[in-house]
Formats: C-alpha cells, sequence, structure tokens
C-alpha cells in the first residue's frame, strides 16, 4: 500500500520530540542526498558563470543570487518530499500521473541536456588539472575511468562517502575569499539593495544566473536518491533539514565565486570566459595560492557534477520506463540503468578529448537552451505532483506553499525562456 492510500500517515503525523543525541545520529543516517545534490549544482558551468557574472558587474547581482537560491531551497524540498512519501522518483511519477507521451519529451529533453553537459564537466577537469600541466588526454580518461569504477563496483553508501570528500573540494572558495580580502560591507549592500545595469548584456547575464542555480536534473537527482537511499516519510523530518542545509551551502559557494571575482578581476577590468580562465587571472592579481585554490575547487566541482549529471539521467530514464535502478545494483540486476551511465561518461570524454574547443562551447550553450526549455515543464510538473493529494495525501502543498511554489516557477520558466531567446538569436 503506498502512502497515498492510507491519507492518515503524513509527514505531520510522524513528527515526535527525540533527544538531542538521537535526533543529530538520525540526522546522520539520512544526511547525503541534499547536501551532494546541491553541490553538484555548482558545476563547471555554475563556477564559470559566477565567475563571469563577478568579474563584469561585482557585487550588483548577489541580490539575485539570494532569490534563486531561495527558490531552489522551496523546489528541492518539494521534490525530496515527493520521494519519502511516495518511494517514487520524479519521472516515475510523471509518467504515473501524466501519460507516457509527455514522459517520453521529458526524458529526450534531459538526455540531449544531460549528454551534453556531462562534456561540459570533463573540460572543467581537463581545465583545472590544465593549470597543473596535466593534459586532457591523460586526465579525462583518468577521471572518466575512476567515476565508473567507484559506481560500478561499489555500493550507494560508498559512492556518497566518496561524494562527500569530494564536497571538502568547495571549501577553496571562502578560503579564496578571505584571501581576495573583500570589503564585506559592499557585499552586503549587494545582497539586500537590488540593482541591475542598464544594457543587454547585464540582463543575459541575469538570466544565466538564475538558470543555472535551478537546473532540471537536480530535481530528478534529489528524488531519486532519496529514494534509492530508502528515506522514508517518518525520516523526512532530518532529510528535509539535509536538502536546506545543501540548497543554501551551494548559494553560498557561489556568493564565494562572485565575491572573488568582483574583488579581484571586476576591479581591473577583466572578463573571463571561463573558470580557468578565472583561475589563471587571479595567480598575478590576488597571488598563486589564489590561483591554485580556485582551480582546486573547479576540480571538485567538475568531478563531483561529472558522476551525479549522468546519475540522474540514467535514474530518471530508468524510472520513466520501469527498467531497474539503482547504484547498489550491479550490470546484471540494472543493465540499462548500469549500461546508459556509462554511455554517458565514455561520449563525455570523446567530446572533450576529440572535438575542438570551439565546437564545445557550442554544445554547452545548446545545452543550457534546452535546459532552459525543459525547466518550466519540469517545475510545473513538480508542482502539480506535490500538491496532488490523491498522490501524497496529507503531505501535499499547502496553500502558501503552493503560492510560493508556483511564483518561483514563473521566475526561473520566464528567465530561462528569455535565456533560451536571447541565445538563438546571438544576442549579447
Amino acid at each position: 500500500m503506498t502512502v497515498a492510500s492510507q491519507p492518515g500517515r503524513t509527514l505531520r503525523a510522524v513528527r515526535r520530540r527525540v533527544p538531542r543525541k538521537a535526533a543529530f545520529a538520525a540526522f546522520l543516517a539520512v544526511m547525503g542526498p541534499g547536501l551532494i545534490t546541491g553541490f553538484a549544482g555548482n558545476d563547471a558551468g555554475g563556477v564559470t558563470t559566477y565567475t563571469s557574472v563577478g568579474a563584469r558587474y561585482g557585487y550588483a547581482m548577489l541580490w539575485l543570487l539570494l532569490l534563486s537560491t531561495a527558490g531552489l531551497v522551496v523546489i528541492q524540498e518539494m521534490c525530496a518530499r515527493m520521494g519519502a512519501v511516495t518511494g517514487k522518483g520524479l519521472s516515475d511519477l510523471i509518467r504515473e500521473r501524466f501519460g507516457v507521451r509527455w514522459t517520453i519529451v521529458a526524458m529526450l529533453a534531459l538526455l540531449v541536456a544531460n549528454g551534453t553537459n556531462v562534456a561540459a564537466e570533463y573540460a572543467g577537469i581537463a581545465a583545472s588539472l590544465g593549470l597543473l600541466g596535466v593534459p586532457s588526454t591523460i586526465s579525462v580518461p583518468v577521471a572518466g575511468i575512476a567515476i565508473w569504477a567507484l559506481v560500478v563496483f561499489f555500493s550507494y553508501r560508498i559512492v556518497e562517502r566518496a561524494l562527500f570528500v569530494v564536497i571538502l573540494a568547495f571549501i577553496a572558495y571562502p578560503i579564496t575569499a578571505v584571501i581576495a580580502g573583500p570589503d564585506w560591507g559592499a557585499v552586503t549592500r549587494g545582497l539586500v539593495i537590488p540593482t541591475l545595469p542598464v544594457e543587454q548584456a547585464a540582463l543575459i547575464a541575469a538570466l544565466a544566473l538564475v538558470g543555472t542555480t535551478i537546473t532540471p536534473y537536480m530535481q530528478f537527482y534529489i528524488q531519486a536518491s532519496i529514494v534509492d537511499k530508502g528515506v522514508d516519510a517518518e525520516q523526512y523530518g532530518y532529510a528535509r533539514l539535509d536538502v536546506l542545509l545543501g540548497s543554501v551551502l551551494t548559494g553560498v559557494n557561489a556568493l564565494f565565486m562572485i565575491v572573488v571575482a568582483g574583488q579581484v578581476l571586476f576591479p581591473a577590468g577583466i572578463k573571463v570566459d571561463s573558470a580557468a580562465d578565472a583561475a589563471k587571472a587571479l595567480a598575478p592579481l590576488a597571488g598563486a595560492q589564489a590561483g591554485i585554490l580556485f582551480g582546486a575547487g573547479l576540480l571538485g566541482a567538475s568531478l563531483l557534477a561529472a558522476t551525479v549529471m549522468p546519475l540522474s539521467t540514467s535514474y530518471a530514464i530508468c524510472e520513466a520506463f520501469g527498467w531497474e535502478s539503482g547504484i547498489s545494483k550491479n550490470f546484471r540486476e540494472a543493465p540499462v540503468f548500469m549500461g546508459l551511465f556509462t554511455l554517458l561518461l565514455i561520449a563525455g570524454g570523446i567530446v572533450v578529448v576529440l572535438f575542438p574547443q570551439q565546437l564545445l562551447i557550442q554544445l554547452i550553450l545548446a545545452s543550457q537552451a534546452v535546459n532552459g526549455l525543459l525547466l518550466p515543464i519540469v517545475l510545473a510538473f513538480i508542482l502539480r505532483l506535490a500538491g496532488d493529494r490523491s498522490i501524497m495525501g496529507g503531505s501535499a502543498n499547502g496553500r502558501v506553499t503552493t503560492t510560493i511554489g508556483w511564483g518561483v516557477a514563473a521566475m526561473a520558466s520566464l528567465l530561462s525562456v528569455g535565456y533560451v531567446i536571447v541565445t538563438l538569436l546571438g544576442i549579447g
């Protein structure tokens, strides 16, 4: 029997007071999906977007980052709650509620967008290790084989712990910010005073900033990982804290990226097109340590996303068509899941090693456009499902949550569609 067929069993019904030590132990037991998904959002494309925004506009768009991070918290919480209450992934619920046709459309778009973005993560790995003189012909295959072996040969628990280790690389960004020595008063003003430079390029930068904060693959992954880990309604109170921490910390790290670029590159008038360019530019201006740390952060971000993104795609497609999925399963138990994961890793690596850099940039731009078109559809699915009492029972969205959710969806969707339009028209 599902939770939906037992309306009395809701998230509210299972809340009870427990000793602090027991509560902390319970939190540690479910911690993971929210933190990993959140940090994975700060991938190579995210690092590039945030640093380029800071380099070009200083702290002027920090308020927009604050709004988009709040939106991410709302949407991620809904997906995690659906996973805990129903025990099903997002694409599984989309197929059951809206039919196969809509599911196929969403999965095709997700496959195109994520498949191209895997190449972008490999490009981030190659660029970060390239700062140390390691050629892409070595760094990309080694990274790909390591990621593949981790997921294929080890259990969910071990993979999760390995990803926690990778997350530690993100500490490079706050340390780099301290080295840069920003004016924290100016940073605070950027967070609380909405400003937007009156120029076309500023609008495009704003669209990209929001679009890179809330992306479709994150929603599919967090719900699938909640299910794969076995988090249920009774544990969800602790899982919600994990989701909150993951979303907030990813926003905080993005803030540090913008702050570093705004403090060091913006006054010098240096504009960057990639995170690797930012790391190279930081070294002579803020010291070699700052450049190395920024490159280390890019490596960690790229490795994490290069693992999570193909996993998200494999989860979503297998759930959508009823195929077995799960990190703890082997090739015999989940052949499509493991096969698709392997194919995405191989294809992404081949693209980075063999294709010219300019073509790779065009592919990444195309994938962002697909993401922009997919996001409104995915957000509409999420809000419809999370508010459906026949699926969620008493844990469905209330009026306030529904209103906030549709507001977030409207903002993110308008900005994403706007970004698609200016990308297709070549405005910039």
